[in-house]
């Protein structure tokens, strides 16, 4: 049995080493990709207050421009603090402003970014429990540190989140 099974690799390499150079080709491992910047921390859970102003200015910016939208404030857990919704807003809107804000708030950035990344060919985000490929989740961030995320749906993926993105901005 040996003589046999020796015989048989004696007779692989001889294959092996009759065959042209050119059928042999060997791939060279890829370098991985460069890092990423870490994201930031967790701090203390944003507060009711700030939550209700972040809430003000998200539906004042909706009504400067005749959009109609929820409204979710989450602390770094995903859980809700606060949501507002617009009379007349699609009732879908509801748990999809509050999904992304949780998306934002566990995954620490934007749920834009995995819409670009699914955009890249990169859908294996779409796997990921929770995660939103729709832009309007943005993360509250205090002295570097995301303390809660907002979540707004209502409008067009781009009005979404510049509508997040002006809430942020205008409430301290």
């Amino acid at each position: 049995m040996i003589g046999v099974l020796v015989s048989g690799l004696a007779a692989t390499l001889a294959v092996a080493a009759a065959a042209p150079a050119g059928a042999q080709t060997m791939t060279q491992p890829s370098a991985p990709p460069p890092a990423a910047a870490p994201a930031p921390g967790y701090g203390a859970p944003v507060s009711l207050e700030r939550a209700k102003r972040l809430v003000a200015a998200a539906e004042a910016e909706a009504r400067k421009h005749d959009f109609l939208m929820a409204f979710a404030i989450v602390e770094p857990s995903g859980a809700l603090v606060a949501f507002e919704r617009m009379d007349g807003v699609q009732y879908g809107s509801l748990e999809v402003a509050q999904a992304k804000a949780r998306s934002a708030a566990l995954f620490r950035r934007p749920s834009k970014a995995f819409s670009e990344s699914v955009a890249k060919g990169a859908v294996g985000v779409l796997s990921l429990p929770g995660a939103v490929a729709v832009e309007g989740g943005v993360p509250i961030i205090v002295d570097g540190k995301i303390v809660g995320a907002i979540g707004v749906s209502g409008g067009s993926s781009e009005q979404d989140g510049a509508v997040a993105m002006a809430a942020l901005a205008a409430t301290p």
